[in-house]
């Protein structure tokens, strides 16, 4: 999988691309993060990439040519240029669902803001606009730091362990049940006796369950968009009984 980002700032990536994971998986040459500057193709002596708003108003704004001049400069992935993406507030919140299908694409391009935004023209040059959520950064370069590692986790061999992936928060609409590991106590909080158990249908059941019960209390906006089975249902009924008692 092949990441071309589109910043004026490269080096804010450097540590990020470097460790953990996605460093090892830059390595072994499983994912490739390249860079474009749109500051290379700018056609003034001063290599201006921003100037004034058209009808006043504070700070300045990209200019449409450097950023569209560097995204069709990137090469073609499998035949096809890459699916190009801006990242602004504006744009759809990123989802898990989102960066799945994002992975099976075999190039991705990112283009990073800066200042108070990009020239609206570029926006007919990409494919969607994503965004992290309803707040504002100084630039884009977070952003799109957040979509290489959420969507590289996803390609085959990232994560050593592919089921990592599946049992996640927001994988099934559902948030990830609570994990622990050793001590068996800690500061008289202990682990709940079914995970030490050894009973794989019992544990199985138990994390279903504290699934819907933190996703009930803490997003049932995503549990009300969720598909539950007959199971889940009764696994639902039983935590009313719980708060009925």
């Amino acid at each position: 999988m092949r990441f071309h980002v589109i910043t004026l700032f490269p080096e804010l990536f450097g540590s990020p691309l470097r460790a953990g994971l996605i460093g090892k998986a830059i390595a072994r040459g499983q994912i490739e993060v390249a860079f474009k500057n749109p500051r290379d193709f700018a056609t003034d002596k001063h290599k201006s990439v921003d100037d004034t708003p058209y009808g006043g108003g504070s700070g300045m704004v990209m200019m449409a040519g450097p950023i569209v001049d560097a995204l069709e400069s990137l090469p073609e992935s499998d035949g096809a240029r890459p699916h190009r993406i801006l990242m602004t507030p504006q744009g759809a919140p990123l989802t898990q669902q989102r960066a799945e299908a994002l992975s099976a694409l075999p190039a991705l391009a990112l283009v990073c803001g800066r200042y108070e935004g990009v020239d609206d023209r570029v926006r007919d040059y990409v494919d969607e606009e994503i965004s992290l959520g309803d707040f504002v950064l100084l630039g884009g370069e977070v952003a799109a730091m957040a979509v290489v590692e959420c969507v590289a986790r996803l390609v085959p061999g990232v994560l050593g362990n592919d089921a990592s992936a599946v049992d996640e928060s927001h994988v099934a609409s559902l948030l990830e049940y609570p994990q622990y590991t050793r001590p068996a106590e800690f500061r008289g909080a202990t682990v709940p006796d079914v995970l030490r158990s050894g009973d794989h249908g019992a544990i199985a059941r138990y994390r279903r369950k504290e699934a819907l019960r933190r996703t009930r209390a803490r997003r049932p906006d995503l549990l009300a968009a969720a598909t539950l089975s007959d199971e889940d249902l009764k696994l639902l009924a039983e935590l009313d009984a719980e708060t009925d008692r």
